[in-house]
């Protein structure tokens, strides 16, 4: 199951960093997984700083 970046989104980049997959790319608002890329490793949630992801 992919994980997904809420709306508590501050695009600090933090989850972008720490993907082993580089899922994750910079949205029109707020940075966003790549559900087909996602391997569900949970880095990205614990690199966040504002509990922004978590497990669709």
């Amino acid at each position: 199951m992919a994980y997904k970046i809420s709306d508590q989104c501050i695009s600090c980049g933090a989850c972008a960093d720490t993907c082993p997959c580089s899922a994750i790319s910079e949205g029109e608002n707020q940075f966003v997984i790549d559900a087909e890329a996602c391997v569900s490793c949970g880095a990205c949630a614990a690199g966040c700083p504002v509990e922004a992801i978590s497990e669709e």
